[in-house]
């Protein structure tokens, strides 16, 4: 009697638990905490959606989406005939590339340079200056690199008091490229590092003590311990990067660009302020927009799928 007393009980316990209701008054203050980052997701992510329909259509701000002609795809024929839509394509895929060839080694090797810094004081002085960029308005950089790279700058000032020859940084096609990959390296080298030293803190410490023992080197460690410690972290990142290869930020080349450079400068996003906030064609930003997601899509799934196949961590 007593063993079905006891199985009843936790059965009806069981039950309980797998009720919803249950974990609602167990958790509510929890659930409560994610209202405002569902809000969020939901207002600011989901429902510009319904939007998207003006890609489809001769929109008129007067008329509103429902009120609009809808024209299907003309749109887009319209925006694949313009060459200035390629070369904001085309430029966005070059700055994207640099960004991924200079820009994703770099916080990898700086982390794992900093985390062989024994000095406690040291380490957190230098992390706390290279975080500090990340934190920068774009606006503000751009003043800064304007003070240090112009004709008139502190580069060029100083060039010219040894008798060399000023470099226009700003002003010319390949050094403002240079310009442009080296100054979004400063600026987010610091963010980047941040997040593979929390993966390399998860790397298990016993490791690095059975290698002490065999008489293993630091370089070695590093190879051998550090870089496949974090080797998945490097590759969701990396896949992530990938899925961003069409999608350019407008602050860094609407900042930095200038009509001297503007066949480098020039991006998709860039096309997308031209187009559709100084010339009032909403159809064509959106249908831009909705191009760069699409594709997007598709390089992240591929990217994901290219990793799977060859054995490395993906996504999902």
């Amino acid at each position: 009697m007593k063993a079905v007393l006891d199985s009843s009980r936790k059965y009806g316990a069981a039950k309980r638990k797998n009720n919803f209701l249950y974990y609602i008054r167990r958790d509510g203050l929890l659930y409560f905490l994610l209202l405002l980052p569902m809000a969020y997701i939901l207002i600011f992510k989901y429902a510009p959606i319904y939007g998207l329909v003006m890609a489809f259509q001769d929109y008129n701000i007067f008329e509103g989406i429902r009120g609009s002609e809808w024209v299907g795809l003309d749109v887009f024929r319209f925006i694949f005939e313009q060459d200035s839509f390629y070369r904001a394509l085309k430029n966005t895929l070059v700055l994207n590339v640099l960004d991924l060839i200079a820009g994703f080694p770099a916080p990898i090797l700086l982390a794992i340079l900093l985390n062989e810094v024994r000095q406690a004081k040291f380490k957190k002085m230098t992390q706390t200056v290279l975080y500090l960029p990340h934190f920068l308005s774009w606006v503000i950089i751009g003043g800064m690199v304007y003070l240090m790279f112009s004709n008139g700058g502190m580069i060029n000032n100083f060039l010219s008091s040894f008798g060399l020859e000023k470099i226009e940084f700003l002003s010319r096609k390949i050094p403002w490229l240079i310009t442009y990959i080296a100054v979004g390296v400063w600026q987010n080298i610091g963010w980047g590092t941040i997040i593979y030293l929390a993966a390399i803190t998860g790397i298990n410490r016993e490791l690095y003590e059975a290698s002490d023992i065999d008489g293993c080197s630091r370089l070695r460690k590093m190879w051998h311990i550090t870089l496949p410690g974090i080797k998945s972290t490097i590759n969701i990142l990396l896949i992530l990067q990938i899925g961003r290869m069409v999608s350019i930020g407008f602050d860094r080349p609407f900042v930095m660009g200038n009509s001297l450079v503007s066949d480098y400068s020039d991006v998709i996003s860039t096309f997308v302020y031209r187009v559709g906030i100084s010339s009032g064609d909403f159809s064509q930003a959106t249908a831009v927009g909705l191009f760069q997601s699409v594709v997007g899509l598709i390089l992240l799934l591929s990217a994901n799928f290219v990793a799977k196949k060859l054995g490395e961590d993906g996504i999902w």
